[in-house]
């Protein structure tokens, strides 16, 4: 998997880089056809913002979050994208159950 992380406004700190690096794990977890994620972390007086952009094999996946502390934000940032991977991998298992139970009542 491809991570590219960025900064507007900010200086990505090493800290930061590997906060971001840890939560990667959870989204391993889940589904290992992630191909890239895109993150980009931004400051604008008082909010502290963190995107991300995630290609999994056949769809992309968009999430943001604003807070007041950084590492805060990058928190949400990645529990919205687990929800949402989640979320596609059930619709895909759910798709393939279905194929599955229409060609085994046709038979």
């Amino acid at each position: 998997m491809q991570l590219q992380l960025s900064g507007q406004k900010i200086d990505v700190t090493p800290a930061l880089r590997e906060h971001v690096t840890g939560k990667i794990d959870r989204l391993t977890r889940l589904d290992d056809r992630i191909v890239s994620l895109n993150v980009v972390l931004s400051v604008s007086k008082l909010q502290q913002r963190a995107e991300a952009t995630m290609n999994v094999t056949g769809n992309s996946l968009h999430a943001e979050a604003i807070g007041t502390d950084m590492y805060a934000s990058i928190d949400m940032l990645f529990d919205k994208l687990v929800n949402q991977l989640r979320r596609y991998r059930e619709k895909l298992c759910d798709k393939h159950q279905h194929e599955a139970r229409e060609i085994r009542q046709a038979v």
